[in-house]
């Protein structure tokens, strides 16, 4: 992990086209501010993480959809 020290209106580059800065220091909370391209999905982690799981379920009932209809086409 790279670990940065930033001041309020810092930024970070990240490639070409990914800006962050930070906007906010309050306290234990940083306010950031993210500029990338609009095919770049951001979400905070735990976000992504529930988009994750649901992403994997859904596969998951998709196989055993596939399954049944599979076994019930044998039995015809």
């Amino acid at each position: 992990m790279l670990v940065l020290t930033r001041k309020s209106k810092e930024s970070i580059q990240i490639g070409d086209d990914i800006e962050i800065t930070i906007l906010k220091v309050e306290g234990d909370q940083v306010k950031i501010g993210i500029n990338a391209p609009k095919h770049i999905d951001i979400h905070r982690k735990e976000i992504y993480q529930a988009i994750q799981q649901e992403n994997k379920q859904a596969s998951e009932t998709a196989i055993d959809l596939l399954q049944q209809l599979k076994k019930l086409k044998k039995e015809k």
